[in-house]
C-alpha cells in the first residue's frame, strides 16, 4: 500500500528536505505552502497523513487548518513548530494533533514519526487483543477500532484509540507517562511526556464528567482504566 501525505510548510529548504526522505521512503507527497492551500488539497487528496508547520502565511495558520481538519476527520496529524516555547505544542496536542516536532528536527526522526502513525492508525487487528474491552459503560471493539460510551459511538483518533486501548486493556494497572510514550508512540522522551498528559485530557473532555471514574490519575505514577471500583 502507498500512503499519502500532505505537507503544509512555506519554509522552501524544509519542504524540499522533507520530500526527498519521505519520496525515498515511496510516500506519495502532496504540499502547499499556506493554510488555504493546504486545506484544499487535504479536501482533493484525502491524506493518510497530514504534517502541519504551525506559523503559515495567509488567512490562517497551522493550529487552525489542524482544528478544520479535525471538525471532519480523525488522520494522523504531526505539527511542525520553530517556536521554543510550549504552548504551541499544548495548544497542537489540545486541539486533536497526534504528535509535533521543533525545528530543526532530523529528517529521520520524522520518517520515524510518521512510520509510527501510520502502523498505529492503518494495522490489522493483533489476533491476540481480546476483540472486545471494557465495562458496562465504556465498551471497545479492537476489530471494528470502535468505542462506544453509553451506547453512542465516540469519535476518536488513530493515537486516542491506541492509548485507550492500552489502558483499557489492562484494567486497574497505572502505567507512567513515559510507559505510555513508549506502549503508543514508540519513543521515550521526558520532553515528550506531556503529549501524554495532552491525549489523556483530551479522553478525558469526551468522556464529560465520568471521566475522573473511568481514566483516573494513580497519584506518583500515571494513569489507569478502571470502570469498577
Amino acid at each position: 500500500m502507498t500512503f499519502k501525505i500532505l505537507l503544509v510548510e512555506d519554509e522552501t529548504k524544509t519542504a524540499e528536505m522533507v520530500r526527498f526522505y519521505l519520496e525515498r521512503e515511496n510516500f506519495t507527497l502532496f504540499t502547499a505552502i499556506d493554510g488555504s492551500a493546504g486545506e484544499k488539497t487535504f479536501l482533493q487528496q484525502q491524506p493518510d497523513i497530514a504534517i502541519l508547520d504551525i506559523m503559515l502565511p495567509g488567512a490562517f495558520d497551522g493550529l487552525e487548518l489542524c482544528r478544520r481538519i479535525r471538525q471532519n476527520s480523525t488522520v494522523p496529524i504531526i505539527m511542525l513548530t520553530a517556536r521554543a516555547e510550549d504552548t504551541d505544542k499544548v495548544i497542537g496536542l489540545g486541539i486533536g494533533a497526534d504528535d509535533y516536532l521543533t525545528k530543526p528536527f532530523s529528517p529521520t526522526e520524522l520518517i520515524a514519526r510518521v512510520k509510527a502513525l501510520l502502523r498505529r492508525a492503518y494495522h490489522y487487528s493483533d489476533p491476540l487483543v481480546p476483540a472486545t474491552l471494557g465495562g458496562p459503560r465504556l465498551k471497545m471493539d479492537t476489530n471494528r477500532r470502535e468505542v462506544k460510551f453509553d451506547g453512542q459511538i465516540m469519535e476518536l483518533t488513530p493515537t486516542e484509540f491506541n492509548l485507550l486501548q492500552i489502558l483499557m486493556g489492562n484494567p486497574g494497572w497505572a502505567f507512567t507517562r513515559s510507559h505510555l510514550l513508549e506502549e503508543v508512540w514508540g519513543y521515550s522522551d521526558e520532553a515528550g511526556e506531556e503529549t501524554v498528559t495532552a491525549h489523556i485530557s483530551n479522553l478525558r473532555q469526551k468522556l464529560g464528567m465520568t471521566s475522573a471514574t473511568l481514566i483516573r490519575t494513580k497519584r506518583g505514577v500515571g494513569y489507569a482504566y478502571q470502570e469498577n471500583d
